[in-house]
Formats: structure tokens, C-alpha cells, sequence
């Protein structure tokens, strides 16, 4: 692999790819967790990320900075170095997600200023929904919850920052809005309906396509929608469920969105539900910077990796890697319309 396909001049990492290859296992193993994949072999055609994090300036006042001031975390790029990987890999746009108060506003600015290579989606994420009420409780999952600052804000007050910041043209979904009941307790899920029904209207008053955040709340996603009434272009964002959501989402006409969690060996339900999709109805994401996928699971994700992705959805769907590409841009256009350069 050449230095400009490994990454070398583009990537933040600080490790060059032949000293990363020299480390010891165990070296490797406490680096992949900050050190960038290796950049794949360019995608025969164009293809969008429609669901990633890229990282922001923490806060608003953050926002204005330009980027030569600012310096992400290990394993995290600049706006301007994550588009240059992505058009390196052929990642020509990706849409970025922010879900909590303080990313509102600065992930809109990097959408802004990069309309070529970014849009944004806003929402507030289900598991914030509940410390908006303050609900603190802990979860399935075991996991401690806090509350931050800007968690004094109460739910209502959270979603209409949401809604004033999703009114730039930048803005092309409301999102990520569901139901986790992994992550929240019980006590929570009363908050996370409440927040799901308010996206879901601003998303029909808006026009705009919503991603859904959907972990084993299958049926309840489900009866939310159709009782409240699903805006006209409904993504499920990583999806997570089985055949039978699958071909519930092709009559309903959702989309269902997959990530690098595809690749992964013991997945082989959620392969079966990628099977199950209707062509049209399939979309590509990262949800970077997590669910990273093979070859580089446990390494930090990227809109860039999405590739290997994409490529493993090709061998699934036994197409040709140009025409899954165009399939994909296809389906990412008649969600969103035309993003950027896409």
C-alpha cells in the first residue's frame, strides 16, 4: 500500500502505517483505539455517508474558530481532514449528527461552511431526553447516568433549540430521535416517547426525512409512528432489527440504514434483515466515530471507512462495487435530494 492510500499527509495519526505495523499485539491493541484505519482503495463511484458524528468544537462559543486554532481528541479529524479522506475513499458527502444541546449550533457552522462535503441532521437523542426530565436512574446497560450543564434545560426548551437551529438550509434531517431501552431506564421511556412524537412533528412540519435511533425498541418505534403518522421519508438509522422489521419497512416504504456493525462475524440476523431490504430502501452510514467496520473494528471510524462497508454490502447483494455505489447514491438522493458535490 502506497503512502497516499495508507493515509500518509492526510490522516491525524501518530503512528505512521509501517510503525503501527511493527508494534507488538499488545501494543496494537491499547493503540487501535486512537489509531485511524488505513485509507482504502478509492470506491468505484460516489456514495454518502447519511449518518456520522463528526466532531465539533465543544459549545457554541466554540463555533467560530478556525480550524488551525482548534485540536480534536486521538482518533478524531478536523472538518477540512475528514472531507479530504472522505474524497480520497470516495465518500463524496456525509450527513453529521448532532443529538445533544451543545453541538446544535457548531455542527450546523460545519455544515455551513463545507455545503460540498457535509449537511447536518439535529436532534435530541433519546438517552438526553430523560436527563432533560432528570431522570438519572441507571439503565439495562449498567451504566452510570449524569447530568451536564446543559441538562438544566428542560425537555421542551432543549427541542425548540433544535427547532430554531434546523431551520438553516444546511440542516437536511431531523436526527437521531427514537426510542433506546438499553441505555434508559424505565423511568426514562416516558421522556423518550415524549421527545420522539415532538421530532417527529417537526420533522412532517419541516418537510424533512428523520433518522431514527431505534435499540430494542423495536415495536414501539413501530406503534409511534404510525400512530402519530410518519413524516414521508422515515431512515433507520444503524438498523438493528431482524427480517421481519425489514419487510415491515419495505410496505411501510422506510429506509433502512447499515453501518460497519454488518461485517462483524456473529451478526447474522442483521444480514438476513439486509437480505430482506428492498434495493431501493437501503442506505450507508458510519455512525462514526463508532461501530468501526472490519478489518478495523476497534480502531476509531470515520466517514472515510465507510468503504469497506460498502464494498462488503456489494459482495452481500452479489453486485458489481459500481453499481451497489450508484444504487446507494440513488436511494441517499431520494431521501435528501442533492447533497453537496453528491
Amino acid at each position: 500500500m502506497g503512502k497516499e492510500a495508507a493515509g500518509e499527509g492526510i490522516l491525524r495519526n501518530e503512528l505512521a502505517p509501517e510503525e503501527f505495523a511493527a508494534l507488538s499485539a499488545k501494543e496494537k491493541k491499547r493503540a487501535r483505539r486512537w489509531y485511524l484505519p488505513d485509507l482504502p482503495e478509492k470506491l468505484a463511484g460516489p456514495v454518502v455517508d447519511n449518518h456520522t458524528h463528526i466532531w465539533v468544537p465543544a459549545g457554541a462559543a466554540q463555533a467560530g474558530h478556525s480550524d488551525a486554532t482548534l485540536t480534536p481528541p486521538r482518533g478524531r479529524m478536523l472538518p477540512n481532514e475528514e472531507a479530504a479522506a472522505m474524497e480520497a475513499a470516495g465518500v463524496c458527502h456525509a450527513i453529521t449528527c448532532a443529538c445533544e444541546v451543545p453541538d446544535l449550533l457548531p455542527t450546523v457552522a460545519v455544515a455551513e461552511a463545507d455545503p460540498a462535503h457535509f449537511s447536518a441532521a439535529l436532534a435530541i437523542h433519546p438517552n438526553e431526553a430523560a436527563r432533560h426530565r432528570g431522570i438519572t436512574a441507571t439503565g439495562p446497560d449498567g451504566l452510570a447516568q449524569e447530568l451536564a450543564a446543559h441538562h438544566a434545560l428542560s425537555l421542551e426548551e432543549a427541542i425548540d433549540r433544535v427547532a430554531q437551529a434546523a431551520r438553516s438550509k444546511a440542516v437536511v434531517a431531523i436526527g437521531e430521535t427514537g426510542l433506546d431501552y438499553y441505555r434508559t431506564s424505565e423511568e426514562g421511556r416516558a421522556a423518550q416517547i415524549e421527545a420522539f412524537r415532538a421530532h417527529l412533528a417537526l420533522a412532517r412540519e419541516l418537510d424533512l426525512p428523520v433518522q431514527i435511533h431505534d435499540r430494542e425498541a423495536h415495536a414501539d418505534c413501530v406503534e409511534v409512528l404510525r400512530r402519530d403518522g410518519a413524516p414521508s421519508r422515515v431512515v433507520f438509522h444503524a438498523f438493528s432489527g431482524d427480517a421481519a422489521l425489514a419487510e415491515l419497512c419495505n410496505r411501510e416504504g422506510w429506509y433502512g440504514s447499515f453501518g460497519g456493525q454488518i461485517t462483524y462475524p456473529a451478526n447474522d440476523e442483521l444480514r438476513a434483515a439486509f437480505h430482506a431490504f428492498d434495493s431501493a430502501l437501503i442506505l450507508a452510514e458510519t455512525d462514526a466515530p463508532y461501530l468501526t467496520p472490519v478489518p478495523w473494528r476497534g480502531h476509531p471510524n470515520a466517514p472515510y471507512v465507510m468503504a469497506w462497508t460498502v464494498r462488503f454490502g456489494a459482495e452481500l447483494r452479489e453486485l458489481a462495487e459500481a453499481q451497489w455505489c450508484a444504487q446507494l447514491l440513488e436511494n441517499t438522493r431520494a431521501v435528501y435530494g442533492e447533497l453537496g458535490a453528491a
